[in-house]
């Protein structure tokens, strides 16, 4: 068994009382961890030299800008691809149809990754292709999970443009999916990029609990509209957006 660092394992408790408090005093850090006093003092000290914490007007310590930047260097580096795509291969095999992940880039969401169907009847989706976030299934999901406001500016101000048979053009409409969308916890499109194609998509939430990416599968609508089936591939769907949710650090 390798030995442990002590100090770093105190260190490590020390910080996590900050998940509960927001300010603490020398005293109170040493009587929550049952580490005498000056102990807690010299820890306190490297920490407060290196950011991870620092002290308040009234003498209290908080968290520090340290933990801001190495946050920020920990979300930079998250490939969420990494992260989902071998959940979608398993998804893939499991229900054999393609699976895409999207994520929104302004008004329009983009194909970040697709793992395609071995079934010789599919539908095309490349990767880099972008769709306009009221059309289709896995676009649209972005769309129902912004913040309200956010959600409505976009309705208000977007040009609703038919793309394919069953694209939404009324925005009463729209809304009234993205409700229920929201109600649910994931979405259903026939032929609205594409004729004869059919979608479901669920939600990926980030750390924040903000909406970070929509996971869908996509094939021949003829393959769609069992509503046994239907219910079968919504409930997987689902199950493997929260799979990636939690990898990527949701806690929801």
């Amino acid at each position: 068994m390798k030995e442990k660092n002590t100090t770093v394992i105190k260190a490590m408790e020390l910080l996590s009382l900050f998940k509960a408090n927001k300010s603490l005093s020398l005293a109170q850090l040493s009587k929550l961890t049952s580490i005498p006093k000056t102990t807690v003092y010299r820890m306190v000290l490297s920490l407060e030299e290196t950011g991870f914490l620092k002290k308040n007007r009234y003498g209290e310590y908080e968290l520090g800008l340290g933990f801001l930047q190495y946050g920020q260097l920990v979300k930079e580096r998250l490939d969420i691809r990494k992260a989902a795509i071998p959940i979608m291969r398993q998804l893939k095999d499991e229900l054999g149809e393609a699976v895409n992940l999207i994520v929104r880039e302004h008004h329009e969401a983009i194909y970040i990754e697709k793992i395609e169907t071995d079934k010789p009847v599919r539908v095309f989706t490349g990767i880099g292709r972008s769709a306009p976030l009221y059309a289709g299934a896995c676009p649209r999901v972005l769309l129902a999970f912004l913040p309200e406001e956010e959600r409505d500016h976009y309705i208000e101000t977007i040009k609703l443009q038919s793309i394919a048979s069953g694209t939404i053009t009324d925005k009463e409409a729209l809304r009234q999916v993205l409700a229920e969308t929201r109600s649910k916890g994931y979405t259903v499109s026939h032929s609205e990029l594409h004729d004869d194609s059919s979608a479901i998509a669920a939600p990926i939430y980030g750390h924040d609990d903000q909406i970070f990416a929509g996971l869908s599968i996509v094939g021949p609508e003829n393959r769609f509209r069992n509503p046994d089936k239907i219910t079968h591939l919504t409930v997987r769907v689902k199950q493997a957006a929260y799979e990636i949710s939690k990898s990527i650090g949701w806690n929801g």
